[in-house]
């Protein structure tokens, strides 16, 4: 973060301040991880935060200090609203387009306060004047650990650590992305230094599913398929298929990375149907060079990293499944095969 953006989060900060922040929505470890961590910064500094989320979050994620004091904009539209309309100022946390906030974009574009973006995605939107993008991290988690420290270091503790941790842990696969860097794990050992526990907070995340995320993950397995002649595989969900199994939100997280973890595969996606949305909901993960943010950008109106990034079909999930199997063959020069 350079002196100039510094100095702007300085004047934005340097008075009590009515603050909103918001993560995206389906909100994951990163996102809320991030949101939890700024808050706390922002109300031990004086400030009266808020957190509003677009929707609910995964259970795994129901433990992390103060997420009880999370809004959903989905339970309490009215009260949002007017939170956000009485705002000084919006911190959008994990994107840079609102339309990653679903039914809260109009709310927050129509809202006078300063809006700060602080993301990790390329390509951010033009909607905030002090913007904090910066792709080459791995997470939003280090973008806000960096500006909290810069702020002021003392303030981070325990609690604020916890959340740190947990996203970064969270989006950069513990620890094995691309995007994990040396300074990922000088982050991550100031945060243990401030109270941050890696084991607790691995259990919390990964040991803590339900019997039918098990049976399920059994079933996107079952459902796993290989490209013949290219370094592809992917796996498909039915709502069917969901159903039998009790999902609940965030019980297919991860499953994508199965798939890469195959000996010789460069690329591996997931293809899940989301019937009251009409839609296939995809993510894309990668080894090397492919770039499956282009790749998602091009063929399922998405985005993300070089190496992980989603899309969506409107589509039906035997059609999408075609045009995935065409898009991967017409891209097969890219595989070096």
């Amino acid at each position: 973060m350079n002196n100039q953006l510094l100095k702007a989060f300085h004047r934005a900060l340097s008075s009590t301040k009515k603050t909103i922040i918001i993560p995206h929505k389906n909100p994951d470890g990163d996102a809320l991880g991030s949101s939890l961590a700024l808050h706390a910064f922002l109300i031990k500094t004086g400030h009266d935060s808020r957190i509003i989320a677009p929707n609910e979050y995964p259970e795994f994620l129901d433990w992390m200090p103060s997420q009880e004091e999370i809004i959903k904009f989905s339970q309490l539209p009215d009260e949002s609203t007017q939170l956000v309309e009485d705002a000084d100022i919006i911190f959008t946390l994990d994107f840079n387009q609102l339309s990653r906030i679903d039914k809260l974009a109009p709310v927050v574009e129509q809202s006078d306060a300063l809006k700060i973006m602080i993301d990790h995605h390329e390509n951010p939107g033009d909607y905030a004047p002090i913007t904090y993008s910066d792709p080459s991290k791995g997470s939003t988690c280090e973008m806000v650990f960096e500006l909290i420290s810069s702020l002021d270091h003392d303030q981070i503790d325990a609690s604020i650590a916890t959340s740190l941790y947990t996203g970064i842990m969270t989006d950069t696969g513990s620890f094995r992305f691309p995007s994990t860097t040396a300074r990922t794990h000088q982050i991550v050992g100031t945060l243990i230094e401030k109270g941050a526990k890696p084991n607790t907070i691995h259990q919390k995340v990964y040991d803590n599913y339900s019997f039918g995320r098990l049976q399920l993950l059994g079933t996107a397995l079952n459902n796993l398929k290989k490209i013949d002649e290219i370094p592809v595989v992917y796996i498909t969900l039915s709502q069917k298929e969901l159903n039998q199994n009790n999902f609940k939100k965030g019980d297919t997280e991860g499953f994508v990375n199965y798939g890469l973890s195959l000996a010789g595969i460069t690329l591996a996606a997931i293809m899940i149907e989301n019937e009251s949305e009409k839609i296939i909901k995809m993510s894309f993960r990668s080894k090397g060079s492919f770039d499956v943010n282009q790749f998602a950008k091009k063929y399922f109106n998405g985005g993300g990293h070089i190496n992980a990034a989603g899309g969506i079909s409107s589509l039906n999930l035997d059609e999408t499944e075609a045009k995935f199997r065409n898009a991967v063959i017409d891209e097969k020069s890219q595989f070096n095969v």
